[in-house]
């Protein structure tokens, strides 16, 4: 039970992270039906402004929140400024061409802003300040710390925030009426070209706190971590719906849960293996208790796609999504 509550701890962390970025590609995709690889790459860059911004104030006499707080607010609008900018030069153009060359398009500025970064932060790995006392506490035997609850906390306010955006709001209901039908949303007095800007800024915006979310709670960042994160939650994306704000959220979530859940006792599962004198971690079949084992807990991105392919095989358009005809 404790292992099972803990990595329940660690799968809602890190699927709030999910979320949060998750937000983004299903933001961009509901309004303009693109996919934008990009984004993780905004991620990163936020995860790296931040880094910047807390080392160079670490030795002050501000205090460590202020630190933090002055790290994200740097990040935010410098993320924002870069999905603007793609937005503006690289898929706008674009935006009636053909559905393949947007692709390709998002795929290279990713490279693009993965080289940047590169070249500004260096190509090591980069250690995140730890400068705020980060005190764990136990509940039922396992252990959540103050980063965790942060993260979770944060990411709810966020999801909620974005929520009421999206549903309450005069901008809300200009991104619903040009994810409907821009041309009709035009013709109403709609600016669609400044909705999809604003659509491209909320989602850069929402990635640089998720990019300070990791690079806080693993305590390091690097060029590439835009990458792998930004899979994950595009596949959270499709797992819940694409297009669908609360999709997302959900695909999120349980893209984290069972990454967790499946590491932590698949992880479990291969120390016994081990114990009994069991050794290959990539494909083993353990007797003992019966279980026969795939992967180990070094495979639990294995796991998550798995779920994620179960899924859409018996669900293609996502938990929460809806089967739609396409546009004209």
């Amino acid at each position: 039970m404790e292992i099972f509550l803990q990595q329940l701890i660690n799968g809602l962390t890190l699927g709030s992270v999910y979320a949060i970025v998750a937000l983004g590609y299903t933001m961009v995709y509901g309004i303009v039906q693109l996919i934008n690889f990009a984004h993780g790459e905004v991620v990163m860059v936020g995860a790296m402004v931040a880094l910047s911004v807390i080392s160079a104030l670490a030795g002050s006499v501000l205090p460590p929140l202020v630190i933090v707080f002055a790290g994200i607010l740097c990040a935010v609008p410098v993320c924002m400024a870069v999905g603007f900018v793609m937005e503006r030069v690289a898929y706008r153009p674009l935006r009636g061409a053909p559905r393949l060359a947007p692709l390709i398009t998002a795929i290279g500025i990713s490279i693009i802003l993965q080289q940047v970064a590169m070249i500004v932060w260096s190509r090591n790995p980069l250690g995140f300040p730890q400068i705020i006392d980060n005190p764990v506490f136990e509940i039922a035997g396992a252990h959540i710390s103050a980063v965790q609850i942060v993260i979770i906390l944060g990411s709810l306010l966020m999801m909620a925030g974005l929520t009421l955006l999206v549903f309450r709001t005069r901008l809300g209901i200009a991104m619903r009426a040009t994810s409907e039908n821009p041309q009709i949303a035009g013709l109403m007095g709609i600016n669609v070209n400044r909705v999809i800007s604003a659509t491209f800024v909320i989602g850069a915006g929402l990635g640089a706190v998720a990019g300070v979310m990791v690079g806080t709670y693993y305590g390091i960042a690097h060029y590439t971590m835009g990458s792998l994160l930004g899979m994950k939650a595009f596949s959270a994306a499709v797992l819940g719906g694409i297009g669908n704000l609360a999709g997302a959220m959900l695909g999120g979530i349980m893209l984290g849960v069972v990454e967790a859940l499946g590491a932590g006792y698949i992880g479990e599962i291969m120390d016994l293996c081990h114990i009994s004198g069991i050794s290959d971690a990539l494909a083993v079949r353990c007797a003992q208790d019966g279980h026969f084992v795939l992967f180990g807990s070094n495979y639990q991105d294995v796991i998550a796609f798995l779920v994620l392919i179960a899924v859409l095989v018996f669900r293609p358009s996502g938990l929460l999504g809806e089967r739609v005809s396409d546009r004209a």
